[in-house]
């Protein structure tokens, strides 16, 4: 079965002033609806891979035919990516986390404020386009990672439940090439019960 564009689970401008309307317009309606176009292209060249699931698509995209793994690994990554992306987002955002994730967030990095310092100077120094992501290692330890382009820290063994886009088309319309003002704003409307939903489940 073909891959579909997740819908929003806000309106384009539900996150406005931080990310406005025109930039989740196209950033989901065009650039998400592109991974997942050719990414399901992708699939209908390498045989039993649409009966994968995306994740296991993501992290095993090394194991496709050998013509179809960079569209495997951008495509693929690019429609994982961006429905995380989504879901961590929401108007109902910004304050703190709540639960055993803060526990989690303290012993890995002494505490919610130097979490930020720390997610915040990885996302500003993505060269190029790339992501910043809050992950949970084999250990189920809390680790903050930066992967270049679509890339994903599935590949290298993590578990995602935060990640921030930073590739220009996630901002430009606003912040031109204020890349740290816009990493600022995104703490205003990250959906910590989703990501504490997240952590839990990778936990589990």
């Amino acid at each position: 079965m073909a891959f579909k564009l997740p819908d929003l689970p806000y309106d384009f401008n539900a996150l406005e002033p931080h990310i406005d309307a025109r930039t989740m317009e196209i950033h989901h309606g065009k650039h998400h609806a592109t991974y997942v176009a050719k990414l399901n292209e992708a699939l209908e060249k390498a045989p039993g891979w649409d009966k994968k699931s995306l994740e296991d698509i993501v992290r095993g995209y090394a194991d496709a035919p050998k013509e179809v793994q960079g569209a495997l690994r951008n495509h693929g990554g690019g429609h994982f990516n961006h429905s995380l992306f989504w879901r961590v987002l929401s108007s109902k955002g910004g304050g703190k986390p709540s639960g055993d994730l803060v526990s989690a967030i303290d012993a890995a990095f002494g505490g919610f404020d130097a979490l930020k310092e720390k997610f915040s100077a990885a996302a500003a120094g993505v060269f190029g386009s790339g992501w910043a992501w809050l992950a949970l290692d084999s250990a189920r330890k809390l680790t903050i990672v930066s992967t270049p382009n679509q890339d994903n820290p599935l590949t290298q063994g993590l578990v995602p439940i935060l990640g921030l886009d930073v590739w220009e088309h996630a901002y430009y319309l606003k912040y031109q090439n204020r890349r740290p003002e816009y990493i600022a704003a995104f703490w205003n409307v990250v959906f910590w019960d989703q990501v504490g939903r997240n952590f839990k489940e990778a936990r589990a």
